[in-house]
């Protein structure tokens, strides 16, 4: 395995030009990513297509081409590196459940289809994951947190490559009582899975700790946060945004400054946008590393800033779930042409030594990745997050 994420890594310089721009497809299209492997796959043998599910157009684009741009650049690595005829289809999901079920029915139609990566957001697979677990069809997400999602057991066919929200919510949480000291915090749910499950995995912490919170709720669709501001009273230092968001935390952080209070912001994965959230002392959770600071990820963090120049957290844990997918089809290939069971049998058995994400990737009974980390960083005055902490 170490072998053929290195030689995928030395090949990715190679395969940016041919093609590893952002797409603008807003269905579950035909438009696809393939390489051209070294070697060419036998009769047609190991030709399949792999999903992607992704935001890519809508409020949070941003993340949503940061994840398609990754799962790009894996898939062309691997056929490189592994012989492969791998193809990406992409769905544009919007980061609502509708339009995810939508692409996932239109996926789960295509017979040459073996494996998804995605969807983005919890509430998409809370949407998703009966459909795919009928189907026999392995999904992955590489940003959907929700505890539920695993431990509920509706989702038979789901994993992740991130931790779960009841593994960062609380160390978020005890990093405030520790590092912050509020006697008084404001924490704002969106009114979505994976703000609310955050909410709750946040909480006990707070009021073991004795602090006043006020906890209030508002829609992703609002733009203008001037009231929800002038609920911040002098006493409350601390505002927590679990938001999907990192526009909405800005306009956040410029009604705080409007109204001259100083609360300090503290984020979560949605918010890690180092091109849309810049306030300066804020302070964002993430479930994915900055790989530029991981010397092993050289290679990688070449290709995905030629890629994709202002990529955050978003996208190595996609490449990641798109290096799991295509490993297994390598694996299934052994055995004659990939099926949905086959790859689903070969991702379940996943035991990565090394990864993009500078740790190993196995998989529990559920789905959750074992031992996953939790990163947080701090913004300065020139936008820059630099990293506080990891675990």
């Amino acid at each position: 395995m170490k072998v053929r994420i290195s030689l995928a890594a030395m090949a990715l310089t190679a395969l940016v030009a041919a093609g590893c721009g952002s797409s603008n497809t807003t269905t579950a299209s035909s438009s696809t990513t393939k390489a051209a492997s070294s070697g060419g796959s036998a009769q047609g043998k190991c030709a399949v297509s792999i999903g992607i599910e992704a935001p890519l157009t809508g409020q949070v684009a941003v993340l949503g081409q940061e994840q398609l741009a990754f799962a790009k650049l894996a898939v062309q690595a691997d056929n490189q590196a592994n012989g492969t005829d791998i193809t990406l289809v992409q769905g544009d999901t919007q980061l609502m459940p509708a339009q995810a079920t939508t692409v996932t029915q239109q996926f789960i139609s295509n017979s040459k289809i073996v494996g998804v990566v995605g969807p983005a957001g919890s509430q998409e697979v809370e949407a998703v994951g009966p459909l795919f677990g009928r189907a026999g069809l392995a999904f992955i997400s590489g940003s959907a947190t929700n505890p539920t999602l695993t431990s509920s057991g509706k989702n038979a066919t789901f994993f992740r490559t991130v931790s779960r929200d009841d593994v960062q919510g609380p160390e978020d949480a005890n990093f405030i009582v520790t590092h912050l000291h509020p006697k008084a915090l404001m924490i704002v749910d969106d009114q979505e899975v994976y703000s609310t499950g955050l909410v709750s995995a946040m909480t006990p912490v707070f009021q073991k700790a004795g602090i006043k919170i006020d906890h209030e709720s508002v829609s992703q669709k609002v733009t203008d946060f001037s009231s929800l501001v002038a609920k911040v009273t002098p006493q409350t230092t601390v505002v927590v945004l679990p938001w999907q968001v990192a526009a909405n935390a800005q306009q956040f952080g410029k009604n705080l400054a409007e109204q001259h209070k100083n609360a300090t912001i503290v984020g979560t994965d949605g918010t890690y946008s180092p091109s849309a959230f810049t306030t300066a002392g804020s302070y964002v959770s993430s479930f994915g590393p900055d790989i530029t600071a991981i010397p092993a990820d050289a290679s990688i963090v070449t290709a995905a800033k030629a890629a994709f120049p202002k990529f955050g957290t978003f996208g190595p844990p996609i490449y990641a779930a798109t290096h799991v997918l295509d490993e297994a089809i390598a694996s299934a290939c052994k055995s004659g042409q990939p099926s949905r069971s086959s790859v689903l049998s070969a991702v379940k058995a996943t035991d990565e030594s090394s990864s993009i994400l500078g740790q190993p990737i196995k998989f529990d009974s559920k789905g959750d990745m074992e031992n996953a980390k939790w990163f947080l960083f701090k913004i300065d005055k020139t936008g820059k997050y630099n990293l506080v902490t990891g675990s």
